[in-house]
């Protein structure tokens, strides 16, 4: 249920800190993405460059003089389920405070994401009444807390403030993201630039890279969805889904209609080439006697096959447009979706292959509703977001 997940973790300066970083293993060995918040304290117990190898990117310990001038927003807003482990009694208070004096605790603030919590202290320090109400607090809040456990503590002591097991946390931080949003929903989502063959060699094609598609398959995983990802990317960067690897429309109809029998939601953000070669030559043609023109068939329509379907699952289309948008009402009606994701991709910072997208989402009854220029998983989060309110799962 991890994979897929983006998990921030905030380690925060204890002589279990070390621990955090098999946590962080265990995490990414379940799949998860993670990135990591440290106190300034936590670094005198464990280095930020572990983390770093660990995780491919530096963890964050400064709100000011990195290269992110909002490094607190950034994370809260990548997360999906923040975990704190191990959290000191100072932390905790601080969390209950809302006092954001670090970036641990700004990250917090500034996120609605699920917070789990794993305290580690001292025996006398977790029984303390302050501790004990402060938790009360945060339990109040909906914190997930992964309470410490019996053993031997800092200084040879042994008592109740041992932080819990990382396999613990991992099956806490498990059963918390179980409750996304969409959880339990079975989603097909298509995505790439399909190839159609004109020999061995050569195709025709266009230019998508099938980034949208990832990330709308990619957070939909990561709110809980069972993801199926039919794809004409190369290595497409998702994990977490069943990917299903196809070159052309005929394969990728195959592949999308064969699997509609309990799909909840259908995702169309593929481009599909529209024509294909009559015929396709078995070897390379030679340009002495190639071909002065090619003859072109039109391809299975995968969408209205979607839609025409007695499997029908809630539809979602999209559409690839340059310069206006005006056509793309009339397009949603026509197709039968029952929302329509339109781009200019001749617009900058929307076109194939960026990492940003601005679209318009058009409805069936004429009425649309515009975007801005996003980051394309934040697009992808949008999207999703009016699929559950559309489906009325709000």
């Amino acid at each position: 249920m991890l994979a897929g997940r983006r998990i921030v973790l905030g380690v925060t300066g204890g002589v279990a800190a070390y621990k955090a970083a098999y946590l962080t293993r265990r995490l990414i060995e379940h799949g998860a993405s993670v990135r990591v918040v440290m106190t300034p304290t936590a670094t005198r117990f464990v280095g930020e460059a572990t983390f770093a190898a660990l995780t491919g990117s530096d963890p964050v310990v400064e709100m000011f003089g990195g290269s992110d001038p909002s490094p607190h927003t950034t994370l809260a807003a990548w997360a999906d389920v923040i975990v704190i482990a191990p959290a000191t009694a100072s932390t905790i208070a601080k969390l209950v405070s809302g006092e954001s004096s670090n970036a641990l605790i700004a990250t917090v603030l500034a996120s609605t994401a699920p917070v789990v919590i794993a305290p580690a202290m001292h025996t006398e320090m977790w029984e303390h009444a302050a501790t004990r109400k402060n938790m009360a607090t945060l339990q109040g809040r909906g914190y997930e807390v992964v309470p410490p456990e019996v053993g031997e503590l800092a200084g040879g002591d042994v008592g109740v403030g041992r932080l819990a097991d990382p396999d613990a946390i991992v099956e806490a931080v498990t059963h918390v993201v179980a409750d996304g949003p969409l959880a339990g929903l079975a989603v097909i989502v298509t995505a790439g630039g399909t190839r159609e063959a004109i020999d061995p060699v050569r195709f025709i094609g266009n230019r998508s890279s099938g980034k949208m598609g990832n990330a709308i398959a990619r957070v939909a995983a990561a709110q809980g969805a069972l993801v199926t990802l039919v794809t004409a990317a190369d290595d497409p960067d998702v994990s977490g889904v069943v990917v299903v690897s196809v070159e052309s429309a005929d394969e990728m109809a195959e592949a999308v209609w064969s699997r509609l029998d309990g799909c909840d939601v259908a995702v169309m953000a593929a481009a599909v080439a529209d024509f294909k070669p009559a015929t396709v030559d078995p070897t390379k043609m030679k340009r002495v006697s190639g071909p002065t023109s090619i003859e072109l068939v039109p391809t299975p329509d995968v969408l209205r096959g979607v839609h025409e379907s007695p499997d029908r699952p809630f539809l979602v289309g999209f559409a690839a447009e340059t310069g206006s948008l005006e056509d793309a009402a009339a397009k949603a009606k026509r197709k039968g979706v029952d929302l329509l994701v339109a781009n200019d991709v001749a617009s900058e910072g929307s076109g194939f292959g960026s990492d940003t997208n601005e679209v318009t989402f058009f409805y069936p009854d004429g009425t649309s509703k515009g975007m801005p220029l996003l980051d394309k998983d934040d697009v992808a989060r949008a999207l999703w977001k009016e699929v559950q309110t559309l489906r009325g799962m709000d």
